[in-house]
């Protein structure tokens, strides 16, 4: 039977102490998480291309810590190394190269991750590559793009420690039959992102379903991002505990996207991040709602 799992983007905000936390502080964040949510994403590592000579990979005390606090029941999703997913060093996060990063779809360092993280595997839903905004100057389009892509998943799938695998894409145009395609030939999952200029992630994930049917990739990953990060962070004054965005008009298309896919039999994980409404445990309690409403209707009609 297929699970669906509410999360949240990265889980340490002490504003959430009486929401989710007994306390503000003083408290093992992620163990008192796990006893609320089932599944939680993983963005610290994503932050790992400092310069050429400095990447900065996961340590094995935090992923000990990480697996203590948690119980075998629990899943993580884990945003991939930004020193394997961007093309160009950008001069954010501390960044101090310039030009193309020489480590883009290196199978050696994803490897190495890979490798840092091992006891983590069985928990794991999937590992995330997010990709960058690829402009002319970074890609020269749809068919580079599918070119560098299945030459990575290809050297992937010859390892023999195959990882559940999914892809983020920050171009709308690349949004085509090819890429799904692609995913298909893989069986790699398209990661879902709603927010950040791409088009809805309901009508994305209908376009897809559509060619693909029964060879969609699973597990199903919608990540809850919002428009406005700066925005939203103003308005809140980065506590998160309060709705301050309301997207009640997106919710309902949200629900019946992750009820889909739980009819198709995949597994379904609903990332969501402070910044789409101002509280994502909040916006945690509308969807669980609007998703037993669904199941109920469903399992009327059947």
């Amino acid at each position: 039977m297929s699970i669906l799992r509410f999360g949240t983007c990265s889980w340490k905000f002490p504003s959430w102490a009486g929401l989710v936390y007994s306390q503000a502080d003083g408290i093992d964040y992620l163990a008192e998480y796990a006893r609320r949510y089932r599944s939680v994403e993983i963005d610290q590592w994503f932050w790992s291309l400092f310069a050429p000579d400095k990447i900065a990979l996961p340590q094995a005390e935090t992923v000990a810590g990480y697996l203590a606090s948690v119980d075998e029941d629990f899943r993580f999703t884990i945003k991939a190394p930004n020193s394997v997913s961007l093309t160009h060093f950008s001069g954010r996060s501390g960044q101090k190269g310039t030009g193309p990063n020489p480590y883009f779809l290196s199978v050696e360092l994803f490897a190495d991750f890979l490798d840092r993280i091992a006891p983590m595997k069985p928990q794991t839903a999937m590992i995330m590559l997010q990709l960058e905004y690829l402009n002319r100057q970074k890609m020269s389009g749809l068919e580079e793009f599918c070119e560098k892509i299945d030459a990575f998943l290809t050297a992937l799938r010859d390892r023999a420690d195959i990882w559940p695998v999914g892809i983020e894409l920050r171009n709308p145009n690349f949004l085509k039959p090819a890429f799904f395609e692609l995913l298909a030939a893989h069986r790699v999952a398209h990661v879902s992102c709603h927010g950040y200029y791409m088009p809805p992630a309901p009508d994305v994930y209908r376009q897809i379903a559509a060619q693909l049917g029964e060879r969609l990739p699973g597990p199903g990953v919608l990540r809850l991002l919002g428009p406005d990060r700066g925005g939203i962070e103003k308005a809140t004054g980065k506590k998160w505990n309060a709705v301050v965005a309301p997207k009640d008009d997106e919710l309902p298309g949200i629900a019946d996207m992750a009820v889909d896919m739980l009819a198709r039999g995949l597994d379904v994980y609903v990332n969501v991040n402070n910044h789409y409404e101002g509280s994502a445990p909040l916006t945690i309690e509308k969807l669980e709602r609007l998703v037993d409403e669904r199941r109920e209707r469903f399992s009327q009609i059947r």
